[in-house]
């Protein structure tokens, strides 16, 4: 897997999104310890607030900032957004009312829905071989993961000497240090389409997205990961500091065990997908996840929640890994970026949904019924994903074109097949509108 890391660009790259991470997971532990300080035993409903208005900010501006972002310098807008997130960072550590959370909350993650998605649509334009750039989406994955596992345990060594307020210093460097690794690559430029208007730029990639098959399929399994992944993160704290009476260090441990079960399979998922096709390995995840979170509704203890928390990270990892490919696979390179910040917008539509709900209905009903819904909102959109994504998911597919001119240069690409229909690789564009069985 590691062989990858052979490419110099790819290189630093990689090694920005971990630093940024390791300083973001420690902002994560910081950031509900300061809701527990602020609102007591009421923190996962100001938890669960706060994240949702960060899925505000990841729908509402990930789709805009694509859209203009085509226009610009990748390199000197992903080092801008940087320092925009060190900056508003450094605020966080003076907070004294609930609201000034929110407001600080909401422009930290309006700079990374805009980082995140470029960020993500310039990696297979660096790795252009199918088997590199799965290897890059593990290790990616192992990135995501150390915001889970290493920065909770260093969260937890460095809470026995300091106040959690000093932790946020540590997510100030990460952004710094990231922005410098990345000024020390050459990225390659976006590949332009068609010139086309802001708003036909600002929803092209929600078109494509929703137009396809496989990709609708995998928003219901962003639906079930979004369900089970909020329990774990807006309810640990409350679980481990009110349920259990434990304190700030268990409260990482906990995070740890999550991020450690989808670390593991972040390390043998490369392998896996090189004989196992994607659906069967998503779906599997998805499933784990909804009945981890329906088991967590009758958790006995500490010990049995960082054993479920290992599972229920294990099942994320097989959800959310080959998620690149889908998205690689269904558009153009031109139309990749847009198609990122669809998935970057959508998927964190799910988690507006579900953050609140795990918050709020944790405050209102109690855990146990907590874990109840979102079990079942877990389990319908597993049903959901098997039934929107076609079992037999082919690449190439016989279309046809009755309004296109014989002369039309689009007929020289694939095998005819017919008098006005023909078999190639497939994607939504302005000549595939509609996925041909749809039609």
């Amino acid at each position: 897997m590691i062989g990858v890391l052979s490419n110099r660009t790819y290189r630093h790259l990689f090694m920005a999104q971990v630093i940024a991470l390791i300083g973001t997971g420690l902002a994560t532990v910081a950031l509900g310890l300061l809701a527990f300080e602020l609102a007591g035993e009421d923190a996962g409903a100001v938890l669960g607030t706060a994240l949702a208005i960060k899925m505000i900010a990841y729908v509402g501006v990930a789709p805009v900032a694509a859209a203009f972002a085509e226009t610009l310098p990748r390199r000197s807008l992903l080092v801008a957004l940087d320092l925009v997130r060190a900056g508003v960072v450094l605020f966080l550590p003076f907070v004294t009312e609930v609201w000034q959370v929110y407001v600080l909350i909401f422009l930290l993650q309006s700079a990374s829905a805009a980082f995140t998605p470029t960020f993500q649509a310039t990696i297979p334009d660096i790795l252009s071989d199918e088997k590199e750039y799965t290897r890059a989406l593990s290790l990616s994955r192992l990135a995501y993961d150390l915001e889970s596992l290493v920065s909770p345990m260093l969260a937890a060594a460095l809470l026995t000497v300091l106040s959690f307020h000093n932790l946020f210093a540590g997510t100030v460097i990460g952004f710094l240090v990231s922005a410098i690794l990345v000024v020390s690559v050459v990225l390659p430029s976006a590949i332009s389409g068609a010139p086309r208007s802001i708003y036909d730029r600002t929803t092209r990639g929600l078109r494509i997205y929703l137009a396809t098959p496989r990709l609708r399929g995998l928003l219901a399994i962003n639906m079930a990961v979004a369900a089970g992944g909020a329990l774990v993160i807006v309810n640990t704290v409350v679980y481990v500091r009110s349920v259990f009476g434990l304190g700030q260090s268990e409260v990482a441990l906990a995070l740890a065990a999550f991020g450690g079960g989808s670390m593991l399979v972040a390390l043998v998922l490369p392998k896996l997908l090189d004989s196992v096709p994607d659906r069967p390995v998503m779906l599997a995840g998805a499933v784990l996840m909804a009945l981890a979170t329906a088991l967590a509704a009758l958790l006995p203890s500490y010990a049995w929640l960082l054993l479920l928390w290992f599972v229920t990270g294990m099942g994320f990892s097989l959800s959310l890994t080959p998620s690149g490919r889908l998205l690689r696979r269904s558009a153009h390179p031109e139309d990749r970026p847009a198609l990122f910040a669809a998935q970057f917008a959508l998927s964190h539509a799910c988690w507006l949904v579900t953050y609140p709900l795990a918050g709020w209905a944790g405050v209102a009903f109690g855990l146990p019924i907590t874990c109840i819904i979102l079990a079942v909102i877990a389990g319908v959109s597993v049903f959901a994903a098997a039934w929107l994504w076609p079992s037999a998911d082919r690449d190439i597919v016989e279309h046809s074109h009755e309004g296109l001119s014989s002369r039309h240069p689009h007929w020289e690409q694939g095998e005819v097949t017919g008098r006005h229909s023909h078999a190639h690789v497939l994607v939504i564009d302005d000549l595939h509108t509609s996925w041909p069985n749809e039609r």
